[in-house]
């Protein structure tokens, strides 16, 4: 859902389609949205608490729902992002962060990715963080 863009995604490599999207051009007017890095820290709790310590897949889950959230209060949705960057600690996550993100995207377009995995990120005990770029029509 771009609402009036006219939003196009590329693959140029045969592995590559259906996993992610390799470029995504967005042509028209409209309201660029960036979430920075979401993770699982508690957003009712104190700086520096962390939900689901441990556990991955909750994590994520927990990231998804907020990047959800946050994207609404803006009058977007998933359908509207075009990047996304994930940040996990360990690249053994990979297969969970799959399971993850197609829970996540469903059936709809999936952005241009990148991952990464890094030695710690913002809040000791985040295992992903995960920051996205929204466009809708203004």
């Amino acid at each position: 859902n771009t609402q009036g863009l006219e939003v196009k995604r590329y693959n140029y490599a045969e592995w590559a389609k259906g996993r992610f999207s390799e470029v995504v051009t967005v042509t028209g007017a409209g309201k660029t949205i960036y979430v920075a890095g979401v993770g699982a820290e508690d957003e009712t709790g104190a700086f520096g608490t962390i939900r689901h310590p441990g556990k991955f897949l909750e994590q994520c889950r927990y990231s998804y729902d907020k990047i959800k959230r946050h994207l609404a209060a803006h009058g977007a949705g998933f359908g509207d992002v075009v990047k996304q960057v994930t940040y996990v600690t360990d690249i053994r996550f990979l297969p969970d962060f799959g399971k993850c993100r197609t829970e996540a995207w469903g059936s709809g377009p999936i952005p241009a990715n990148t991952l990464l995995t890094v030695v710690a990120l913002a809040v000791p005990g985040m295992l992903v963080e995960i920051d996205v770029t929204a466009v809708v029509a203004k």
